[in-house]
């Protein structure tokens, strides 16, 4: 079987977890936690950074301690994983779904302007697949109705517009290192932001709420959302080698670009040059709905393994009591399928796909 993902550890994963097991520094304690923090922020090119246990609770901390609450709407793409719109239900508040951009797949900032209400509170900004989200367009609409902006980056670890890094733009941003994202700490999460009142915040907030300078004293109701020091180490030991793994990426998603070009199907490639698109998946479109699962099976009987886009959020039961259409996530979410992409396919498992591929449209 050629997954459709796994990840690549190739670096010093295994002496630095080691060096957690012989120092005993396992728990939410040790130097790796400070140092990838640290490490992590100033990559992205943000002061601030507190390392959390997954991507899902990174965005429920953003939520709580942005004050979203009880009747509070956050605009969301529609299309995206699950995980980007439960926290905002959790913590009182209402997601409301936006379509997508045909081209990048993104959320449609013409769409976010016309959901604006007196009760929306925030926008976020989801960047699936590797590619970058609109950010000049929708902080320019976040600024106009004063609004915050979150950045859901679980998928986007690297990517940029206009040579900036995605987790730099909003006013919080939140990422995930579960075992297919682009580095991984088996699980794990960061939030990021450069208000030092708002990292203060999310700091008190995650740790139980324990109070800074008491000890034992609890001051608010918090959450034990910590990373590990074992998974610090695994995400610094990947964080080292972030440039190779993106490469790898950007080149299987060349290959399937050009081995791929003379069939009937959609690769979702970055919109225009101002897009560093980092491949995260590398997606394709099917030419109709009937043909997606079809092709999928015809892969699967030849042992490669492949996943179908995301289902729009607002088609599942908890989400759908009012009917909405979104059409352009609709229809990609019908016709996508995601390839295998992980950074060490070897280029003889990719014609094995490609090849495939094309006997299926023979």
């Amino acid at each position: 079987m050629i997954p459709v993902y796994s990840p690549y550890l190739k670096g010093n994963e295994r002496k630095y977890v080691d060096e957690c097991v012989d120092t005993t520094w396992i728990s939410s304690k040790g130097r790796f936690v400070t140092e990838f923090e640290d490490a992590f922020s100033s990559y992205i090119g943000v002061e601030y950074g507190t390392a959390v246990f997954n991507g899902t609770v990174a965005i429920h901390l953003a939520m709580v301690a942005l004050g979203i609450g009880a009747g509070d709407e956050v605009i969301v793409p529609t299309f995206t994983y699950i995980a980007s719109a439960n926290p905002i239900t959790q913590v009182g508040g209402v997601p409301i779904f936006v379509d997508s951009d045909p081209e990048s797949w993104q959320m449609d900032p013409a769409d976010v302007r016309r959901k604006i209400t007196p009760k929306t509170k925030a926008i976020m900004a989801v960047h699936l697949y590797g590619h970058p989200c609109d950010m000049k367009a929708i902080c320019a609409i976040a600024k106009e109705h004063g609004l915050f902006v979150v950045e859901d980056c679980a998928e986007a670890i690297g990517s940029m517009q206009d040579g900036r890094k995605v987790g730099s733009f909003g006013d919080i941003a939140c990422f995930s290192f579960f075992g297919n994202k682009t580095i991984t700490c088996g699980e794990g999460g960061m939030v990021l932001t450069r208000d030092a009142t708002l990292h203060e915040r999310l700091v008190h907030l995650k740790g139980q709420g324990l109070a800074k300078y008491r000890e034992y004293w609890h001051d608010v109701v918090g959450f034990n959302y910590r990373m590990t020091n074992i998974q610090a180490a695994i995400g610094l030991a990947q964080l080292e080698q972030i440039d190779l793994i993106i490469d790898k990426k950007r080149t299987i998603a060349a290959n399937y670009k050009t081995s791929l070009s003379d069939l009937p199907l959609v690769f979702h490639d970055a919109k225009d040059s101002s897009y560093f698109h980092t491949y995260w998946m590398c997606s394709i479109l099917a030419e109709s709905a009937k043909l997606r699962d079809p092709l999928r099976e015809h892969l699967k009987a030849a042992g490669i393994e492949t996943r179908p886009t995301f289902y729009p959020i607002h088609t599942m039961p908890m989400y759908s009591q009012k009917y909405e259409r979104h059409k352009v996530a609709e229809d990609i979410s019908l016709r996508g399928i995601n390839l295998p992409s992980f950074p060490g396919l070897d280029p003889e498992e990719q014609a094995t796909i490609t090849e495939k591929i094309h006997e299926f449209y023979e």
